[in-house]
């Protein structure tokens, strides 16, 4: 193990550097959050899941297509039904009311 231990004088040091490190970063390459439907989009190219899987957990193949396109928001139940299918966490999926549009 080559991480000092945790309370001793090499450790706080560790910790420190760790934060310094942790802040530059996000200060310099800072992560946009993404959309709903950015981390949909995402989450099914990692699965190679295609929108007729999307349509399949939604029920309807045009409500598939809107949500892709952006034309339609996520619905609470919508939400709740890709959450439970496909075990994305819910809060990735919900909107924040910043954008109107969550077109990627």
């Amino acid at each position: 193990d080559n991480q000092p231990k945790p309370g001793t004088p090499d450790g706080d040091r560790f910790e420190v550097l760790a934060d310094l490190i942790e802040a530059y970063e996000t200060r310099i390459w800072p992560i946009a959050p993404t959309t709903p439907v950015q981390t949909l989009r995402a989450f099914m190219e990692m699965r190679q899941l295609q929108q007729s899987d999307l349509a399949s957990v939604l029920g309807s193949k045009s409500r598939a297509s809107e949500i892709l396109s952006g034309e339609r928001r996520l619905s609470l139940e919508m939400i709740r039904r890709i959450s439970a299918s496909w075990h994305i966490p819910s809060d990735a999926l919900i909107h924040d009311g910043s954008r109107q549009s969550d077109a990627a």
